[in-house]
This record gives C-alpha cells, sequence and structure tokens, in this order.
C-alpha cells in the first residue's frame, strides 16, 4: 500500500532516534507545506510538497491532502493502567471532600478495590472493556501505548491481566507495550510481609512471564507504605538478571529514593517524580534515566505538579503520558496533559509536544521506530483539524485530530461516520 499526506501547513517531524534532553526539546524540525510518503507502511521520503511531487507519479498513490492542517507524529502514551475491572467514583467523591490518596488507602481503598474487582473480571470482560479504552486513546491520536498489569497482585490475576494486552495487542491496531507491574501494592494475603511477598515475584511469577513473553518491562510502585527501597532494589535486579527493561514509580508522595534507585539500576525511565530530590534529579541525568511526568495525575490528586523545568534545565529527558488509571487519574486524554504541562510545570509546547512523541517512544524502547517523522520509520501519523500544532493545548481538553494513520494505514478519521475505520477494514 502506498500512500501520500501532502500540502502540510505544518509538518512537525520531531525528527530523532534518541531521547532529547535540555534546550533539544524544544527542536520539533518543522516543514513548512510538509509531505509524506509512504510505502508498505514505512515512511520513504519526507520533504516540502513540491519536491516531494517531482519525484514521483501521484497517481500510484493514494491521497491525502492536508492544506490547512498540521501533521504530527502518532502520540505514545508511555504510562497507564488501562485493562482494570471497576471503578472507583466514590474515592474520587471522597478526594473531594478532602480526603488524601493516602488516607484512602490506608483505610482498604485505593488499589486494593481495583484488585478485587480486577479478580473477579473474566478475560473477556477485561478485552471488550479495554477496546473501548483504547478507542478512546485512538481518538486522542495515541497509537503506541504502555500498559501495566498490577491489579491482580496474584499470579492468575496478573497473568490474566497481561494475557489480556497481548490478545488486545493482536485485535487493535494501537501497539502496546506490556509492563509487569505485580508489585503495585502488598495483597491482603501478604500484609506486613513485604519482602515474602517480592520473593513470590520473583520465583513464580518472572519466570512464568518471562517463558511466555508476556511483558517487556518490570516495575515497582516504590513509595512510603508501599516498597521500600531495599525491597524495590531487589525486585529490580533480579528482573534486570532476567532480561527485563526495567521501569519505576518512584517519588510520587514522599521523596524516598527512588529516582536514585532508577539511576542506580539504569532503569529506563523513573515516573511520577513529584517529590524527586536534585540529588536523584541529578543522578538520573548522568545516567540517561527518563523522567515520566503525569501532570494529568497531580491535577486530580490535587498535588504540586512535578519539577518539569529543573529537569529539562538539569539535562534531563522529559516524557508526559496519562497515567490512565482507575483511581488516581482516570482520563486518557493527552491534550490535556499536554496542556497542563504547558500551563502548570513551565514547559514550552515544543517540549511538550517532544515528551509525547520522540521522548515517550524512547520511554517505551521504541525510539528507533516510532516518535518522529523520518525516513525509515513506521508510518504512525496524525493529522490535526488545524493548521498549527498551537491548537492543541488551546481547545483545552478536547481532542483535534482528524485522522490517524498506524502503519501507513487509516484507522481513524473524525469525519467518518464510521470514525474507527480500521472496524471496517480488519
Amino acid at each position: 500500500m502506498k500512500i501520500l499526506i501532502k500540502n502540510a501547513s505544518e509538518l512537525v517531524t520531531c525528527s530523532g532516534t534518541s531521547p532529547k534532553k535540555g534546550e533539544d526539546m524544544r527542536e520539533l524540525n518543522i516543514i513548512e507545506n510538509g509531505a509524506v510518503l509512504v510505502e508498505d507502511g514505512i515512511i520513504k521520503k519526507v520533504g516540502k510538497t513540491e519536491e516531494i511531487l517531482k519525484e514521483i507519479n501521484e497517481r500510484e498513490y493514494e491521497v491525502y491532502d492536508a492544506k490547512g492542517k498540521a501533521v504530527l507524529p502518532g502520540f505514545i502514551d508511555s504510562h497507564t493502567h488501562f485493562v482494570f475491572g471497576g471503578y472507583r467514583a466514590d474515592e474520587y467523591y471522597l478526594r473531594l471532600k478532602g480526603a488524601t490518596y493516602m488516607e484512602i488507602m490506608e483505610k482498604g481503598g485505593g488499589i486494593i478495590n481495583s484488585v478485587e474487582a480486577t479478580r473477579r473480571a473474566s478475560k473477556e470482560e477485561l478485552i471488550e472493556l479495554g477496546k473501548k479504552r483504547l478507542d478512546s486513546m485512538l481518538s486522542f491520536g495515541v497509537t503506541t501505548v504502555e500498559g501495566k498489569s498490577g491489579y491482580g497482585l496474584d499470579f492468575d490475576t496478573e497473568i490474566k491481566q497481561l494475557e489480556v494486552y497481548k490478545e488486545l495487542n493482536d485485535i487493535h491496531p494501537i501497539d502496546i507495550v506490556p509492563t509487569f507491574l505485580g508489585a503495585h501494592s502488598i495483597p491482603r494475603e501478604y500484609r506486613c510481609r513485604n519482602m515474602e511477598y517480592i520473593d513470590f515475584i520473583i520465583e513464580k511469577v518472572l519466570p512464568y512471564i518471562k517463558e511466555k513473553n508476556l511483558a517487556q518491562f518490570v516495575d515497582v510502585f516504590c513509595e512510603k507504605n508501599v516498597f521500600s527501597v531495599d525491597e524495590s532494589r531487589k525486585l529490580l535486579l533480579a528482573a534486570k538478571m532476567m532480561e527485563f527493561k526495567l521501569k519505576l514509580h518512584a517519588d510520587e508522595i514522599v521523596s524516598l529514593g527512588g529516582a536514585e534507585l532508577a539511576a542506580e539500576v539504569e532503569a529506563v525511565s523513573a515516573d511520577h517524580l513529584l517529590q524527586a530530590s536534585d540529588k536523584g534529579i541529578e543522578m538520573m541525568a548522568k545516567r540517561g534515566v527518563i523522567a515520566t511526568l503525569l501532570p494529568a495525575t497531580a491535577f486530580s490528586l490535587k498535588e504540586n505538579f512535578a519539577r518539569a523545568r529543573y529537569m529539562i534545565d538539569s539535562g534531563l529527558a522529559v516524557a508526559l503520558a496519562s497515567d490512565f488509571n482507575p483511581g488516581s487519574c482516570f482520563t486518557e486524554n493527552l491534550s490535556l496533559v499536554i496542556a497542563l504541562a504547558t500551563l502548570y510545570m513551565n514547559m514550552s509546547l515544543e517540549e511538550a509536544i517532544t515528551a509525547v512523541t520522540i521522548n515517550a517512544a524512547a520511554a517505551v524502547g521504541r525510539e528507533k521506530e516510532i516518535g518522529s517523522i523520518d525516513v525509515g520509520k513506521k508510518a504512525d501519523i496524525i493529522i490535526l483539524e488545524h493548521p498549527s500544532y498551537k491548537f492543541i493545548p488551546y481547545h483545552i481538553g478536547v481532542s483535534i485530530v482528524e485522522k490517524v494513520f498506524k502503519n501507513g494505514k487509516l484507522i481513524y478519521d473524525k469525519e467518518r461516520d464510521d470514525r474507527y475505520a480500521y472496524r471496517k477494514n480488519s
């Protein structure tokens, strides 16, 4: 299949094959009146429309005219928990009345509520819920998403979640990067026996996941009253020995040393980081750990936002993600995430776009394949309704994505009655 996208008012390439740091995050490499040539799902040519048209016979291509519209790489949501059973609207209501996230968790709410509902849910129910959530992400321009387990906290349900991600990856056009987060909380069966639970994961769960190729990353919630630095280190080093890539939920509620640990174990990313220390940020920058920031979570919890400006100025590569989950952040809206990052974290819009494209791709280990409009990469591309990327946060919380292409194939078109074109094509 051969397609041509031409006449883009702004072709925002975000060009690169590695995460961008510091001032480089502001460079979007925009081509005015740009065009992209795609063959067999791979980008073949990128440039000005008049130059591309001189080199091809346009009649050989399926042509999409993007006149008056901006074209960007497909967005990557590099931190989500989108397969779960049940909802926690009552907890959100309690937070509105003044209860904190940790207070709710200490009284038996929080993650444990989602664990019970997810244990009860069948695989078929979780697949149907996952498909609907992926469709919603698609409408916001997401073409690759990381999905975490962590609402099972036992062997069977953790494996069930990962198997659901694997099946969804097979049947839905969005690519899913699976992450095992069995160390998301202490299950009731292991209360006050944290290290025994860590040993159970290392000895029983990780070998099975590796054998069945169910996850690429291992994550841990390194936090006060959850998993300590020592407990987290033991799990992560064991996972590293099994050749998993590493992630951390780090320094979200208190400054525990999660950022420092991420640097020590050479994690791909450390996420949240609302309370990360100066030393931890410096160590992460030296080791090339990506800071994945989740402003919609801070917004939802009414917490202070992560210090994105300080992190970028310190040489960190920053990614942005939704943290879509049933408790602390029930949104899959990356447009809102971009708006919050620019309004409340002192990120420039250019830095925020970099953070959901090439840097987010690096946070899931796929920066060589996706995250930019470069020759040789997968043709994961979005077309906006408006002539500039500047409209993304301006139309606050609303998606202005008109079309989404995955591997060079149109999979979402807002102008059609059947918006999710992949359903007719599959």
